[in-house]
Parts: structure tokens; C-alpha cells; sequence
């Protein structure tokens, strides 16, 4: 099936080529990836202040791309995740290839997230070596995972020249929240404008040994409400019945989770003043928020996928066990220690610790 005609109307009002430098980027797959890859663009903006950047993405990610003053535009990738379609990817190439981008980064290692800066003729297309994609990326880099341990310095560092070292520090993330549509919010959800608010964001879309048992997320809202602090619950569809076992019997807490689109999720967040959160992508949206969070983190490592935030504004719970970071799924071992061990109130003494829910505040 052709679909080029659904690409014309994609790209109504892209101008075409001027004599700047337009830099089309195929972006990742997860919402805290693509928050990550903000300190990229960063970075482009930094060394070439009037360059243009155009990202590549799934359709979920265009409320958080466009809460990114740096990027022009999202263009939507009409492919599944996992699929191939190569008709598909030819068409958007032809179409991408009239804007006249002199250079594509390509921040996943697949085949086919380098098909469409090829297709479109992008005369230099960057990213590290992948799957036997060799004609298809020209710019091709070496990923050394003990220079790079971080997913945020590899991203940037595809924005660099060769073996140019990285800015230090790296450009943080930082989204801007929709004003109006935070108002819009309050007064739809019913939301209190004078009451104080913590997030919870019990999900983690990777599975369930990234998740802290809602008994202990239970634990943490029952101590907020008594304090008179509202806890909202934040989070995907998916997310809704974990969001109603937290909730139940409180009525400080307010279960938002599947009610919201990401845009809305991204707005609310920015209204509270702390979060507590597994290791997902809201995690990271908070961190880009300046919100100040407790991340915790069980089967994965705050060593590799960090909330990018100032040290003063997130607090990081993880035992380190003999067994962690595993980076499973499920818990090899069957026996959670990793999460249900980090205590609520551990929990609670590090939101003191960053000034959160703290009695006349």
C-alpha cells in the first residue's frame, strides 16, 4: 500500500531547503530515551545555534517533543515498532529527502531506523555500527560501552565530530510545560489549585521487577494524605488498576493513571513539588521538570539510565544486592528482594531529604 499521499499532508508547512543546516533525527522508542536525547539536541543547538532539527519518532512521542523548544517538528514514523514495511519507508524517504537535510543521526542501532535517511538521500548519516547496516550509515562510529556507559553520552556523543570529547557537563533535559493546558487540567480533573501534590508513577512499562510493590506506594500516600498533601497517580492505561490498589481507601489520592495522555501526564507533573517513581519514563520526564524525585530502581542501574537531574533534586534508592542489576524482566530468583526490600519509609526520609512534603512548605 502507498502511502505517499499521507506523507504530503505530514509535511505541509516544512519549508524547503535553505542554507542552514537541517539535521533530521531518527529518534528512539521509549519516552525516557527520547527525554534523554534532548541533551543532544542541546548540544547541535549549542555548537550551531541556527540549525534546524527535525525528529523521526513514534507518534506517542510528539507531546514530548513538543515540550522541547529545540526541535522544529515530529514527524511521525508510520511503522510499527518491529516492523519492516519497506514500501512504507521508501515513500517517507522520497518525501523526507525534499526538506534538503544535509545530516541524519540515527540513535537506534536497527536496520531499519537507518532505511529512511537512506531512502530520502541525507548525504551524511551518523550512528554508531548496528545491524549490517554498513551502506546505509556513512558516518559510521564505534560504541566503546566503557567510554559511553551512559545512554545519554552515547546520544550525544553522535553529535559530536570523531572522537571529539563531550561537553562536560553534558546539557541536562529540560521540557516546558504547557500553561494553558495545566489549567485546562485543573479545571477538568477537578484538580485543587491551592493543595499541594506529590506523584506517584507506579508503572514501568519493561515489567514488573522494575516495580515497587504497591503495598509499599500505599504506604508512603496514607503518611502524605495525613499530612494534607494530595498524591496523584500518574501513568498509562495500563497502569489504572495498580493506580486504584494504591488509592484505595485514601481519599487524598487521586488515581490519573489512564485518564491523561502523555502531554497531560508531563503538565500535571510539572505542577507537583516532588515525585516518587520506578525506574520509566515519567521518571525521566521529571527529572527534565526540575520536580525533585525519588527514583527507585530494582532489576536495572541507576549506573546506566539515571534521571538527568541536579544532584540536590533526585534521590536514588537501590540496595545493590549480590544479584542486581540482574536487567530482568521478572525476578530470576522469585523473590523481589531488590524492591520490596527498600522500605517505605526510606522512602519517605529521602522526600524529607529533598525538602518535599515537609509541614509548612
Amino acid at each position: 500500500m502507498n502511502h505517499a499521499d499521507d506523507y504530503d499532508d505530514e509535511l505541509d508547512g516544512v519549508p524547503p531547503a535553505r542554507p542552514v543546516r537541517g539535521i533530521l533525527v531518527v529518534g528512539p522508542s521509549w519516552v525516557g530515551d527520547m527525554v534523554m536525547a534532548q541533551s543532544l539536541f542541546k548540544v547541535l543547538k549549542a555548537a550551531e545555534p541556527d540549525c534546524v532539527i527535525d525528529v523521526l519518532a513514534p507518534g506517542w512521542s510528539l507531546p514530548i517533543l513538543e515540550r522541547m523548544p529545540e526541535v522544529r517538528r515530529g514527524i511521525v514514523m508510520p511503522v510499527g515498532h518491529g516492523k519492516l514495511e519497506l514500501g512504507t519507508r521508501w515513500a517517507l524517504g522520497q518525501q523526507l529527502g525534499r526538506v534538503g537535510y544535509s545530516q541524519a543521526i540515527v540513535l537506534p542501532n536497527s536496520l531499519k531506523s537507518a532505511l529512511v535517511p537512506a531512502f530520502a538521500g541525507i548525504p551524511t548519516r551518523t550512528g554508531f555500527r548496528g545491524e549490517m547496516r554498513y551502506w546505509l550509515i556513512n558516518d559510521m562510529r564505534m560504541l566503546s560501552k566503557r567510554r559511553l556507559p551512559l545512554t545519554v553520552q552515547r546520544f550525544v556523543a553522535l553529535g559530536r565530530a570523531w572522537n571529539q570529547p563531550l561537553p562536560d557537563p553534558l546539557p541536562r533535559p529540560r521540557l516546558v510545560a504547557d500553561a494553558a493546558n495545566q489549567a485546562r487540567l485543573r479545571e477538568t480533573l477537578e484538580l485543587a489549585g491551592d493543595r499541594r501534590a506529590v506523584a506517584f508513577m507506579p508503572g514501568a512499562e519493561y515489567g514488573p521487577a522494575k516495580q515497587w510493590p504497591l503495598e509499599h506506594f500505599a504506604a508512603v500516600a496514607r503518611e502524605l494524605t495525613a499530612r494534607g498533601i494530595a498524591v496523584w497517580i500518574l501513568g498509562s492505561a495500563k497502569d489504572a488498576e495498580a493506580g486504584e490498589a494504591i488509592a484505595r481507601g485514601l481519599p487524598g489520592v487521586r488515581n490519573l493513571a489512564g485518564r491523561t495522555s502523555l502531554g497531560d501526564a508531563v503538565d500535571l507533573l510539572a505542577l507537583c513539588e516532588g515525585a516518587v517513581t520506578n525506574d520509566s519514563g515519567l521518571m525521566h520526564v521529571a527529572a527534565a521538570l526540575d520536580v525533585p524525585l525519588v527514583a527507585i530502581f530494582g532489576s536495572s542501574s541507576p549506573g546506566h539510565t539515571p534521571p538527568l537531574a541536579e544532584p540536590d533534586r533526585v534521590a536514588i534508592r537501590y540496595l545493590g544486592l549480590e544479584c542486581s542489576p540482574c536487567f530482568k524482566r521478572t525476578c530470576p530468583l522469585g523473590h523481589l528482594r531488590c524492591l520490596t526490600e527498600i522500605t517505605p519509609a526510606s522512602v519517605l526520609d529521602a522526600l524529607a531529604g529533598l525538602g518535599v512534603a515537609q509541614p509548612g512548605h
